[in-house]
């Protein structure tokens, strides 16, 4: 249920992106991207971690929900003052009267998230699926429908600006009607909203840095570049990320709720954790490195030349679906087994090695960036490893077994389906049709490598896959 929803999202998504990218230009999705740098930014105080220790919390169920509720909802509306007032800030760092406006009207979609934080969390612990299969279409649906239809009619960057402020609306009213939560249930308590914080910081720590590292990306892009090299970056960035969203939103949504029922058997624990790591990591492997061979001329067929930057983009960021595959599944197994605060240290490498890597290859454009954000990724996800063998307990070898043949398997795929792109048929010069037939040619081809060299260095990797297919 969590794949089917997960899947219809990103197929939205993806028809969304292409078709605005032949009705908008990339200094239009630009400048929404910076008029919603700090929006997005907020959204984690908004959208509270106080609701991951909800989801992980076993006694005064009621009374914890009221509690994060409030607190969610007050933080929530004076997040947006404090947006509003800071519009014109952004119109002087990118130059640009217009991303001001973008930034004041869009502040109102915090306090709509906000609304969200405990439907959500009420419905993820119960591993309740409507989550997945209702809301997050349904927003995706709304965004799409709005922001096309009014890009068709001309209203340019606002077509993107109304899409975001319906899609929240539908998903925050989506989220009350199914969760069945409600307040004043409980009570408001201010030592359990202390105990739940205790569980919450870590995490929002995590998400206060991994924002702020999005925000200066998209200010370091937008200052050093320019606003069509932002829009590049955005649609670049969203295209990257399909694939890879969808894989560990589908699992991480259900990994959470189940390490933390589990993480009191050390042995069952072990198990889960090797087996959805294992899981994870034959899907994002071949997902990302195909995108790192022919990533470039997809984009320029589906979306035309004047966004062959973001094609440069989604090939030189492979390496960020690896690491964040990785970061995933340590991540939900530190918040199921109550230790969160272990998370911190990949957060902390993540910021040391983000931000100057990115400054030391902006120079390269658009390839430096992608570069410099999957080093970080990759790195990110190595130290994830480390710190939660502290909880899981697995062994090198363990770890050794499932994650190398996956990764050897992709390289030489990767590097042979890249090779037929650059050396013979060169797609992206082709007519549409003819271009998308030679990529889809190389996908063939890259799959079918990808198959024999695993086969051949570990067979017993691809048995659960072919049993599963059996079953189905």
């Amino acid at each position: 249920m969590s794949a089917a929803g997960v899947g219809a999202v990103q197929v939205i998504a993806l028809v969304q992106t292409l078709v605005l990218a032949h009705l908008l230009s990339p200094a239009e999705v630009g400048v929404f991207a910076a008029g919603t740098v700090l929006t997005t930014f907020v959204m984690v105080f908004s959208h509270s971690s106080l609701s991951h220790a909800l989801i992980q919390r076993r006694t005064e169920i009621e009374d914890a929900a009221e509690t994060v509720f409030r607190v969610t909802l007050g933080s929530g509306v004076v997040l947006a003052g404090m947006l509003l007032a800071s519009a014109p800030v952004l119109s002087r760092v990118f130059h640009d009267p217009q991303v001001g406006s973008v930034a004041a009207v869009c502040s109102g979609t915090v306090v709509l998230t906000s609304l969200m934080a405990v439907p959500d969390a009420m419905m993820q612990r119960a591993l309740q699926f409507e989550r997945r299969v209702i809301v997050d279409p349904a927003n995706a649906v709304a965004f799409a429908t709005v922001s096309i239809s009014l890009a068709v009619a001309g209203f340019g960057v606002w077509a993107l600006v109304a899409g975001y402020y319906v899609s929240v609306l539908v998903a925050a009213t989506a989220a009350w009607w199914l969760s069945g939560w409600r307040p004043r249930r409980g009570r408001f308590s201010v030592p359990l909203w202390r105990e739940l914080a205790v569980f919450a910081f870590p995490l929002l720590l995590e998400s206060v840095v991994e924002r702020a590292l999005e925000a200066v990306e998209v200010m370091l892009v937008g200052q050093r570049l320019q606003t069509s090299a932002l829009g590049n970056y955005r649609n670049g960035r969203r295209l990257a990320f399909l694939p890879v969203t969808a894989i560990i939103q589908i699992c991480s949504y259900v990994l959470f709720p189940a390490f933390a029922q589990i993480s009191g058997e050390p042995e069952r624990f072990e198990r889960g954790f090797l087996r959805a790591m294992g899981w994870m990591w034959l899907a994002v492997v071949p997902a990302s490195a195909l995108l790192g061979a022919i990533g470039e001329p997809v984009v320029v067929l589906l979306l035309g030349n004047e966004w062959r930057g973001a094609g440069v983009l989604v090939e030189s960021m492979a390496g960020v679906g690896i690491g964040f595959a990785l970061m995933s599944v340590c991540a939900e197994a530190c918040k199921g087994a109550g230790r969160p605060q272990l998370i911190n240290w990949m957060t902390g490498i993540g910021a040391l090695t983000a931000v100057p890597l990115i400054l030391i290859l902006l120079p390269h454009g658009l390839f430096g960036v992608g570069v410099a954000l999957s080093v970080s990724a990759i790195l990110t996800g190595l130290t994830g490893l480390l710190v939660s063998r502290s909880v899981v307990h697995v062994s090198h070898g363990e770890l050794a077994h499932c994650l190398l043949p996956p990764a050897l398997a992709g390289v030489c795929a990767a590097v042979a389906a890249g090779l037929l792109e650059r050396l013979l048929l060169h797609a992206s010069e082709k007519s549409v049709v003819l271009g998308l037939g030679l990529v889809g040619l190389e996908a063939l081809v890259f799959v079918a490598l990808f198959t024999a060299v695993l086969q051949a260095i570990s067979p017993t990797t691809l048995t659960p896959l072919r049993s599963a297919v059996r079953r189905s």
